[in-house]
């Protein structure tokens, strides 16, 4: 059974970790004034209890041989005294005893020994006036300790909202590295005068993306340079291949010649791609016209459908760039018939093969590695490379999705990639000028 997870920010666990803090330490701090503020309270009721009992003794026994009984609600022998109260006083000595009421309100006794054995004790309730003292350090305490809560909470929230901002400055960061944007720096996106942790945690991963980048820079620079290298043997090795005598054998070293040349003219390409420094020519053109014309001109047997024309700013050579290998991966891993659609900025191209391997849905298009089971025959896996990597210098957007449902019957669905193209494109710079709406050309009907 999955395990659920619950998914809160940092901001709202510290604050919720600072207020259960600040109430715990609040009501350990409310019990402890309130038990010893009401501990003295009882202490000085004893006290003025007795004190008041010598003094009703005093006059007892100063008019003793008066008569009438004790004073100032003084009671001889009184049959309700507390047993414990009781045997105080049998000792010979004064004693005061507290008791709860029935209604919760304290009762207070005194008692005194008198001559021949008699008891005189006084019994009063816990006075008004400390009750209500006492209620009022109740509300105050209650009123203090929801306010340590409700402030700590604002503190945690203060607290945890600066980490959270932190955090996130540093994950976006993070995610435009992860996209491409390899000069942008952890540690500055993070800024702030304070250094904690997150800084750390930034100028590890502004480590990590230096060295990552130092060693794709390195790998590409080989495999630039291996390529560049064998440019010169091969083209040797086709002009040499043209002078063989004519024959079976010949056409098949000119095939594998000429499949080399391109292998290495593909992999120059994707070096120059990774390098990103390549930059779009722009020129404003009708898509769908020129859609349909350089189709026709690379396979007349694919269908071009313009649905909505649209003038589109890019540049031509790279369009014609995707377009080509767009075509030459559905030729070789699809089947007839190929559709072409242009729907405004949007370019689909479509086959009725077995569809996309699951790997390239998931992962996308990855060099020398086509997907097929038997390679041989297929080409080498950098078509598609090559056209998300010209795409990106466009600033469109390439697709992959099958029309059929996975585990259709072969033939049913097909491949289908989409170009998006961007409503601005990107300038030689790299920049995405803002066009206005009277540059935006429509076509002439």
């Amino acid at each position: 059974m999955k395990r659920l997870a619950l998914r809160t920010g940092v901001r709202w666990k510290i604050s919720i970790a600072i207020a259960a803090v600040g109430a715990l330490i609040a009501v350990a701090l409310s019990l402890v004034v309130h038990n010893a503020a009401r501990v003295s309270m009882i202490e000085n009721a004893r006290e003025v209890q007795l004190e008041r009992l010598l003094g009703a003794q005093r006059f007892y026994e100063a008019t003793s041989m008066q008569k009438g009984g004790p004073k100032f609600g003084a009671k001889l022998n009184d049959p309700t005294i507390p047993q414990s109260l009781r045997d105080e006083v049998r000792k010979n000595r004064r004693a005061t005893h507290v008791e709860q009421g029935a209604d919760g309100v304290p009762e207070v006794w005194a008692a005194v020994p008198l001559a021949g054995g008699d008891v005189l004790s006084l019994h009063t309730r816990f006075a008004d006036r400390s009750a209500t003292i006492m209620d009022d350090l109740d509300r105050a305490l209650i009123i203090g300790s929801v306010s340590v809560v409700f402030g700590g909470c604002a503190l945690g929230v203060l607290i945890g909202g600066q980490l959270s901002r932190r955090l996130r400055k540093a994950a976006a960061a993070a995610g435009r590295v992860a996209q491409g944007q390899t000069d942008v720096r952890v540690r500055e996106a993070v800024g702030g005068v304070v250094r904690d942790e997150t800084d750390e945690l930034a100028r590890a991963v502004d480590a990590l993306t230096d060295a990552l980048n130092e060693r794709i820079e390195a790998e590409r620079r080989v495999t630039a340079d291996i390529a560049h290298e064998l440019r010169t043997p091969v083209t040797g090795l086709l002009t040499a291949a043209e002078l063989l005598p004519p024959g079976r054998p010949t056409e098949l070293v000119r095939d594998r010649a000429q499949a080399m040349r391109t292998l290495v003219e593909d992999v120059l390409e994707v070096a120059r791609l990774d390098s990103a420094s390549e930059r779009a020519e722009l020129q404003e053109l009708p898509l769908g016209e020129f859609v349909s014309r350089r189709i026709a001109l690379l396979d007349p047997d694919v269908t071009v459908r313009v649905i909505h024309e649209s003038w589109v700013s890019t540049d031509p050579r790279r369009l014609e760039r995707v377009l080509g290998n767009l075509l030459g991966n559905a030729a070789k891993h699809g089947s007839t018939p190929v559709e072409v659609s242009v729907e405004g900025r949007v370019v689909r191209v479509r086959d009725h093969g077995p569809g996309f391997p699951e790997e390239l849905l998931r992962d996308g298009p990855s060099r020398f590695r086509t997907g097929s089971v038997d390679r041989a025959g297929h080409g080498h896996g950098l078509g598609l490379t090559i056209a998300a990597g010209q795409a990106r210098v466009l600033g469109a957007r390439l697709t992959f999705r099958n029309a059929a449902p996975s585990g259709a019957a072969e033939g049913t669905g097909g491949a289908i990639a989409v170009l998006w193209l961007p409503e601005h494109a990107p300038t030689v710079t790299g920049s995405f000028p803002v066009l206005r709406m009277a540059d935006q050309r429509q076509p002439s009907d």
